[in-house]
């Protein structure tokens, strides 16, 4: 070995005696580095310790195991699929089966009706022009020729939603929808969503498409009872299915979406507009596959169906009850069960329920009593053309529990389809008023003098003042008073009772009409997208009775929101379906409530209302609150009141007997004009006054109004009052009206209206003759 060998062999060796130091300095010094060193390790060791955790998490979780387990759980529900198909069969049909009569009953617990005789022809698809087979692909499935019978990403989407508790939203195919409607029903469960996945697999791969197609417009419901498209031709257009054309056929399938709501026959404007869309949508998505030439397409009208057919058993006012109850039940589906309009329909339609409703034999009896001997006994439509156009509704309500005790809603449902209680698409001008007093209560709203707004609150009534803002800008709108009628300087009270436009056209600037339109929502109008327009202060929007009398009803509750109800249960197969409380939560104050129900007290006692109501015979002193009123051109006419247990709405429509358009009301029954104060108060008098129990007085947590101060009514003339009066009397109120009634009215009333703005003081002739007329001042009103 080599000294070069030795030296490293020597090196060697005294590396591996050396002690565990770097230090060759003294023992103690040495001590401490390998203390210091020592600590260094054991702190690398315990981060070596938390890496190694986190790797283990980070083995335990990698992308490998997370992929894995995701198609392991795929694997599973496959395999879980598989087996579902394997051992779930097709059913036999059982939709027949399912069939069952509804039946209604009166709130006593007696029977009103039974509906359930199935409207159905079953016709062979070849019976069908190809045409039309097609609009119903156009409509519902365009790839449904091509497609295995589902769509997977509707299925996906649809247990979702059922399992987050959404509800279903659509994307069925024809194949499903008509293995829902023959083979299963229209529960919303997940049970029933994969039942209906793996029986459209089996039908479409067992079952020709035509005869899948067949099946889907034979056991749809089409709407007006209607089973299948043979007996919906019959119905909307009086043909047999093999005579509709492509147009009709469109119209049909369109129908399939929502069949109530888009009946022409009843639809809303907005549900014309939706139907119309649709069938544009229909014809064009043809157009696109090819299947309809766009010249012809271009050339295309829309074919408006007949009125509906009379339905045995629906005659008079059961109709509109039945109508009425399966539109609120409808309702109440959809939204708690997250179903579709067209489930919902068909849910309702013939499948055994058992409705009780809150209608009162008695008060009904009556209210269509006071509608006859009132009004319909005195119209002559082979004298006066506009006769055959007067439509009235009325909707009674029990502000207490929003029981709807009674309802008019036409001269018969079978003779005329549309409920007039439940049209949204006449004015409720006048009667918007109160609302307008409401709001200004509720926010506390002030005068363009800083002048808080309440009952003895001073405003201009000058007829056609222009309205102006906060600024002092003219908004452009200056609504002229009844007959241009000029009354200078009045108080809200005396607005109110005269129902002076001019007034309430400022008052709803001041307030600001985003605030109106939203008290409105609160206390049950359908105010939808309106824009805050001062022009709504003349009650322009569209409104029904029964909208109405909910709105007074909130009053009448001081504020606690009323939604009228006709149904007082609904039961199926012996499970009752919980419908929503109608009495629902406070939605304006208690003080606003009660001081526009003193305010309208004055309406009845010393205004429009006064010869109608507050000077009936029958009233015996029983306490009323309500509002009159009468819509531009005389198109329509009302008259809303109530007493503390009561509330009605009375509405008389000008409706073309020919077109069913609007029309004008002048000279029904001779008179020159319809207002609120006549024909609606005098039935609603007549009804309440004949229904009414004990007399009590209204609980009001107010200091303003008429019904605890008296009012002050100044003449109306066309030149303002310079001076008026500041200050609303102080005398002492009685419990009489401010201006009382002469006891023995006149017995030879004017036959020629005066052409002044009303005073309230004229008798009126119906309250000594036994023979009910009613003849009235048609200036009584606007």
């Amino acid at each position: 070995m080599g000294r070069a060998e030795e030296r490293r062999a020597r090196q060697r060796g005294g590396r591996r005696a050396a002690p565990p130091t770097r230090s060759s300095g003294t023992p103690s010094e040495g001590l401490a580095t390998g203390g210091r060193a020592a600590a260094r390790k054991a702190a690398a060791r315990g981060k070596k310790g938390a890496k190694s955790g986190k790797s283990g998490i980070r083995r335990l979780f990698t992308w490998k195991k997370i992929l894995g387990t995701f198609f392991a759980f795929c694997l599973l529900g496959i395999g879980a699929f598989v087996v579902m198909y394997m051992m779930i069969d097709v059913p036999k049909g059982n939709a027949k089966a399912q069939e069952q009569s509804n039946i209604y009953k009166y709130s006593n617990g007696s029977v009103m009706a039974r509906e359930g005789d199935t409207n159905r022809e079953i016709v062979d698809l070849s019976e069908v022009p190809k045409p039309v087979q097609r609009t119903f692909v156009a409509a519902e499935n365009k790839t449904f020729y091509t497609d295995a019978g589902v769509d997977f990403k509707g299925i996906a989407r649809g247990l979702f939603n059922t399992l987050s508790g959404k509800g279903k939203q659509g994307g069925s195919t024809i194949t499903q929808q008509y293995v829902k409607n023959y083979y299963l029903d229209q529960d919303q469960t997940v049970t029933r969503k994969l039942k209906e996945l793996v029986i459209s697999l089996k039908v479409d791969r067992e079952t020709p498409k035509d005869k899948i197609l067949a099946g889907y417009i034979n056991t749809s419901y089409y709407g007006r009872g209607a089973y299948g498209i043979q007996a919906a031709a019959q119905d909307y257009y009086r043909v047999d299915a093999s005579k509709l054309s492509v147009e009709q056929g469109a119209y049909l399938a369109a129908l399939l979406q929502a069949p109530s709501q888009y009946d022409w026959a009843a639809a809303s404007d907005t549900g014309k507009k939706l139907v119309t869309a649709r069938w544009n949508y229909v014809l064009d998505n043809m157009v696109k596959q090819g299947w309809l030439d766009k010249t012809k397409r271009d050339k295309m009208t829309f074919p408006f169906p007949k009125e509906p057919k009379a339905a045995p058993g629906m005659e008079g006012q059961k109709g509109y009850f039945i109508k009425l109850a399966k539109q609120q039940l409808e309702k109440q589906l959809v939204a708690k069960e997250g179903i579709t309009q067209d489930e919902a329909e068909a849910r309702v339609e013939n499948s055994g329920w058992t409705i009780t409703l809150n209608i009162d034999k008695k008060k009904q009896a009556q209210l269509e009593k006071a509608v006859k001997t009132q009004l319909t006994s005195q119209l002559d439509p082979k004298k006066r053309k506009v006769d055959k156009n007067v439509q009235a509704g009325a909707a009674s309500v029990d502000p207490k529990t929003g029981k709807i005790v009674a309802l008019y809603g036409g001269s018969d449902y079978t003779k005329h389809y549309i409920s007039n209680a439940n049209r949204t698409d006449y004015q409720p001008a006048s009667t918007f008023k109160p609302v307008i007093l409401a709001a200004a209560l509720e926010n506390a709203s002030e005068t363009q003098d800083g002048k808080a707004i309440g009952a003895n609150t001073i405003y201009d009534g000058t007829s056609k003042r222009q309205v102006v803002d906060s600024n002092g800008n003219k908004v452009g709108f200056g609504p002229e008073n009844e007959d241009d009628a000029d009354y200078g300087k009045v108080t809200v009270q005396t607005a109110m009772n005269k129902s002076i436009n001019s007034v309430f056209a400022q008052m709803g600037v001041d307030v600001g009409m985003d605030k109106v339109l939203e008290t409105a929502t609160k206390l049950g109008m359908d105010t939808g997208k309106l824009r805050p327009l001062p022009a709504y202060t003349l009650g322009t929007m569209g409104a029904s009775p029964i909208q109405m009398a909910g709105v007074y009803a909130t009053l009448d509750n001081h504020g606690k929101q009323v939604t009228p109800t006709i149904i007082k249960t609904a039961e199926q197969g012996g499970t009752e379906f919980q419908m929503p409380d109608p009495i629902g939560e406070q939605v304006i104050s208690r003080k606003a409530a009660d001081t526009v129900t003193s305010v309208l007290t004055g309406v009845v006692d010393d205004g429009t209302a006064k010869k109608s109501v507050q000077q009936n015979p029958a009233r015996d002193g029983r306490k009323v609150a309500g509002k009159t009123g009468t819509s531009d051109d005389n198109k329509s006419a009302w008259f809303t009141g109530y007493t503390p247990d009561l509330v009605t709405s009375v509405g008389l429509f000008g409706e073309d007997y020919k077109t069913h358009g609007q029309s004008k009301l002048y000279n029904t029954a001779g008179l020159d004009r319809v207002n609120g104060g006549g024909f609606p108060a005098e039935i609603w008098a007549a009804y309440t006054f004949g229904v009414a129990g004990e007399n009590i007085k209204f609980d009001l947590d107010t200091d303003q109004g008429a019904a605890v101060q008296p009012t002050w009514t100044p003449t109306a003339s066309n030149t303002p009052s310079q001076t008026p009066s500041e200050t609303p009397t102080t005398e002492k109120p009685s419990e009489t009206p401010s201006e009382t009634p002469s006891q023995t009215p006149s017995q030879t009333p004017s036959q020629t209206p005066s052409q002044t703005p009303p005073t309230g003081e004229q008798s009126t002739p119906a309250e000594i003759t036994t023979t009910p007329v009613n003849p009235f001042d048609p200036n009584s009103d606007q």
